[in-house]
């Protein structure tokens, strides 16, 4: 093997390492969606080490090793479809403030199924021209996905500034767009509301599972 082929495969293995690191340190702290995406990571990444590797029993170790970590993760994945179908499955997603990359499509794809009826979204701030744009787009992306759903609930917060007029006629166009389509939006207004949080219903199982969003704040980048 050539030395620029050695220091490839030197990188894959660290590169795997640290990711499933990463992978049991997300599972012991029980965030089993992102411990997931690691071990599917990490195991890619080592598989692609044993195809480059020519020593065969750094082959084997590390075939045993993918083996635990498929098990694990194939393990997760049916935790998290139970919780999904019990109806106790509860996601957080952190992002960071400035932070890019974070589209509508990109954040809920894996919820934007047919089997999604309704939506429920509390957002204090849901208030200026650039806010009530965004969570247009947003309620536009439910409209058009796969899903097929019927109602979106929005509890918000009222703006007590000189945009209040401005906050209540923009979110009665958005209810107006939206029975164009055969969804309805209904609107309530709470003053003791802080944080962002996104649920739905699931209309195969009847159950709701719950999104927590950190930290999004109606901003596509």
């Amino acid at each position: 093997m050539s030395r620029t082929g050695g220091d490839s495969t030197a990188a894959l293995e660290r590169a795997g390492a640290e990711t499933v690191k990463r992978a049991v340190e997300l599972d012991i702290a029980s965030r089993f969606q992102e411990s997931l995406v690691c071990y599917q990571e990490g195991i890619d990444l080592l598989l692609q080490v044993v195809k480059a590797t020519k020593d065969e029993a750094k082959k084997h170790r590390y075939r045993q090793k993918i083996s635990e970590y498929m098990t694990r993760a194939e393990d997760i994945k049916k935790h998290i479809e139970k919780e999904k179908q019990d109806g106790k499955y509860h996601k957080q997603i952190r992002i960071e403030e400035n932070a890019t990359g974070f589209s509508y499509e990109k954040v809920f794809q894996e919820y934007l199924s047919e089997i999604v009826s309704e939506v429920w979204v509390e957002d204090p701030y849901i208030r200026s021209v650039h806010q009530l744009y965004n969570f247009l787009r947003f309620c536009e992306m439910l409209v058009k996905g796969p899903c097929k759903v019927k109602t979106i609930h929005l509890l918000t917060s009222y703006d007590e500034g000189s945009g209040k007029s401005q906050q209540v006629t923009g979110l009665d166009e958005i209810q107006q767009s939206l029975r164009n389509y055969g969804v309805t939006l209904n609107i309530a207004f709470s003053s003791s509301i802080h944080d962002r949080e996104i649920s739905y219903t699931m209309t195969e199982f009847g159950a709701v599972t719950w999104i927590q969003m950190s930290c999004f704040p109606w901003k596509d980048h």
